[in-house]
């Protein structure tokens, strides 16, 4: 069943989606970056709450830091000094991250207002339409991101896009998840799992040196089950560069188009659950270092402090058009580009 109800907010009317399965447990979907606004589902004791970090305040998610649940765009995550070559051409992107630019620009994607349309009892999609030259990306683009909530408690992310000119793409959603409920602290003791054996090495502005690293025996180990606490402040530089978990990890045996699972996520005091599938090469992990009592309020009236969420973007590698070695994020002409994202919670 779906529901919707309409927002005024300073930056246009802010449409919010209620999806809620036959078990009672729901989505909320905002068109202002066509984002995760809740995802409340049981506990071990049949308990339901919200899962991700969120604020009181529709209107607050424009322009936030955490980037809380949005649909990062045109590109997710970094391009070293905004420099974009697409054809032999070069762009300058916008900078809004130290000297790079990051997650499509200040404005990207995230901080849009989209389409948006009902599909059925559980689907809705959101479209928008980006123009040529838009935040210095090259080609107009026609980007769709649809949502579906499963009877199994599984929210279903479906990316299309097309463009009439050469240019690239990278996009993910960037929730960040308390499987203890949005309001209860820190998240440092939920257990991760990743089925990624390596990971992506950065300079100190965090854009991936091109190296393919090994996580054995450093603290980017979470190959079994391990506290997202137990090594993060250890004396290990890419954990001090970002004073905790901001790195891509390299999804082991990864086949272009092929739906796999790649996470498992834990609350050891809860019993709740998440796993986490994609068709992308890459996964960020994010523990909300920088939140530091600066975020939006939450719905309960208080700002988030650092690591009282975890982010987990499928995505393509950061600064790809940079790394030949890396998958392409190119898209041309008669060409769409298709990716899934898949959260399946349980208890």
């Amino acid at each position: 069943m779906i529901s919707s109800r309409k927002v005024d907010s300073p930056h246009g009317e802010i449409t919010l989606y209620t999806i809620t399965n036959s078990k009672g447990a729901s989505v909320v979907l905002s068109s202002l970056g066509a984002g995760i606004v809740a995802v409340n589902v049981p506990d071990a004791k049949v308990n339901i709450e919200n899962v991700v970090i969120g604020y009181k305040n529709p209107a607050d998610y424009y322009a936030d830091g955490p980037c809380a649940g949005k649909t990062p765009g045109r590109f997710a995550n970094r391009i070293a000094k905004g420099q974009l070559t697409v054809d032999g051409k070069d762009y300058q992107l916008a900078i809004n991250n130290g000297p790079n630019a990051l997650h499509g620009g200040p404005t990207g994607f995230m901080n849009r207002i989209w389409d948006s349309s009902t599909d059925g009892d559980d689907s809705v999609a959101f479209t928008y339409a980006s123009a040529d030259g838009e935040e210095g990306y090259p080609g107009n683009l026609d980007a769709r991101v649809e949502y579906t909530w499963t009877e199994d408690n599984e929210l279903v992310i479906q990316y299309t896009a097309v463009t009439d000119a050469d240019t690239v793409i990278n996009l993910t959603n960037h929730a960040y998840f308390n499987l203890a409920g949005e309001n209860s602290g820190t998240v440092l003791n939920h257990e991760l799992r990743m089925a990624c054996s390596k990971w992506l090495p950065t300079d100190s502005t965090q854009i991936p040196t091109g190296e393919v690293a090994s996580v054995k025996g450093t603290p980017m180990d979470f190959t079994s089950f391990k506290a997202l606490g137990k090594d993060i402040h250890d004396d290990f530089e890419a954990l001090k560069i970002g004073k905790g978990y901001d790195h891509c990890f390299v999804i082991d045996d990864w086949i272009p188009g092929e739906l796999i699972p790649v996470a498992w996520l834990k609350d050891p005091v809860t019993g709740r659950k998440l796993e986490v599938s994609t068709t992308q090469p890459g996964a960020q992990l994010y523990t909300g270092n920088w939140f530091g009592g600066e975020t939006p309020l939450n719905p309960e009236g208080r700002p988030y402090q650092d690591y009282e969420g975890v982010a987990i973007e499928c995505q393509h590698f950061p600064d790809s058009p940079h790394h030949p070695n890396f998958p392409s994020t190119s898209l041309r002409p008669g060409e769409i580009y298709n990716e899934k994202i898949v959260y399946k919670f349980s208890n």
